[in-house]
C-alpha cells in the first residue's frame, strides 16, 4: 500500500517560490552587486582600498565602540530585562515599551536629540563639561548613541526566557542553603547565556553598521570620530562605487561572521534543552 503524506500548510511551491523571489530581491540581489562592483578592482587595488588609513581608522572607530556598547548593553539589558520580569511598580508597562523606542524613532531624529543633549550647552554635555569631559564629537558620544539603538536587542532577547524559567530549581537551591549572588551564578546565569549572547551580537551587528544617529553626535572628525558608514557614503557621493563597496564588503564579511556566531549558539542551546528534555 502506497503511503501519501498529506501537507499541513498547502501550496508549498507557491509560497517557496515567492519566499525566495522576494529573499532574492531584497538580500541576494544588492548582496551579489556588493560582489560584483568589488570585482572590478583587482585584489592588489582592492587591499590598497580597505587598508588607506584613513579607512583602517574608520574601522577602529566603528569596531572599538561598537563592542564597548555592545558590552554596555550586555549588562544593563540583562538589568532591565531583571527588572521587567521579576518586579511590579508603577509604570512597568511603560517601561516596557520604552524599551522599544529606538526601534520605531527615525535614528536621525534620536542623533539630533542626543547631540542636543550631550553637546557643551546640552543638560548632559554641561554638567560633564564642569569636570573636563567632552561627549558630544567624541568617541564616548558615539559609543552612547550606539547604546541607545542597541539596547532593545539584547532586553528582547533576555526577557522571554527569563519569564519561562522554571522557579523550582531557584526554590530548590535556597532550601539548599546557596545565597542568592550563588543562585544568580550557578542556576538563573547559565540558562540565561545563549539569550545573552544572541542579544549582545544582535545588538554588536547593529552599531557596526548604524548611521542616522552617529553621524551627527561624532563630528567626523578624520582619524578620531569618523565612522565607517561614513567613508562609505563619502565614496558614493564621488561616484567611486568600486571603492565604497569594497569597503563595505569587509563590514558585510563582519556581519555574516557575526550572523554565523549567533546562529551557532542558538543551534547549540536548541540542542541542550533537547538533550536536558529527552
Amino acid at each position: 500500500m502506497k503511503k501519501t503524506g498529506k501537507r499541513v500548510i498547502p501550496g508549498l511551491n507557491l509560497t517557496m517560490g515567492v519566499t525566495i523571489a522576494m529573499l532574492s530581491i531584497v538580500v541576494l540581489i544588492p548582496l551579489a552587486s556588493l560582489a560584483v562592483y568589488s570585482s572590478s578592482l583587482g585584489m592588489k587595488e582592492f587591499f590598497q582600498v580597505i587598508t588607506r588609513e584613513r579607512v583602517l581608522s574608520s574601522f577602529y572607530v566603528s569596531f572599538i565602540t561598537a563592542f564597548v556598547a555592545s558590552a554596555v548593553n550586555a549588562v544593563m539589558g540583562l538589568i532591565l530585562a531583571w527588572v521587567l520580569v521579576r518586579y511590579d511598580f508603577p509604570g512597568k508597562r511603560l517601561m516596557d515599551g520604552m524599551i522599544e523606542l529606538p526601534f520605531a524613532l527615525p535614528t536621525a531624529v534620536a542623533g539630533i536629540a542626543l547631540t542636543s543633549l550631550t553637546s557643551d550647552q546640552g543638560l548632559v554635555g554641561k554638567f560633564f563639561a564642569q569636570f573636563g569631559i567632552k561627549i558630544a564629537y567624541t568617541r564616548i558620544g558615539i559609543t552612547i548613541a550606539l547604546v541607545f539603538i542597541g539596547i532593545p536587542f539584547v532586553v528582547r532577547a533576555v526577557q522571554p526566557v527569563l519569564e519561562k524559567l522554571d522557579g523550582s530549581y531557584e526554590e530548590a537551591a535556597m532550601v539548599l542553603g546557596a545565597k542568592p549572588a550563588v543562585i544568580f551564578r550557578k542556576v538563573i546565569f547559565p540558562e540565561l547565556m545563549p539569550a545573552l549572547f544572541t542579544g549582545t551580537g544582535l545588538a554588536f551587528g547593529r552599531c557596526l553598521g548604524e548611521y542616522g544617529s552617529v553621524v551627527f553626535i561624532a563630528g567626523n572628525k578624520p582619524y578620531y570620530t569618523e565612522i565607517t558608514p561614513l567613508i562609505i557614503m563619502s565614496e558614493l557621493q564621488e561616484y567611486d562605487y568600486a571603492s565604497a563597496t569594497s569597503i563595505a564588503l569587509v563590514m558585510l564579511f563582519v556581519s555574516f561572521l557575526i550572523l554565523f556566531g549567533v546562529n551557532a549558539i542558538q543551534a547549540h542551546n536548541s540542542k541542550r534543552i533537547k538533550g536536558g528534555n529527552s
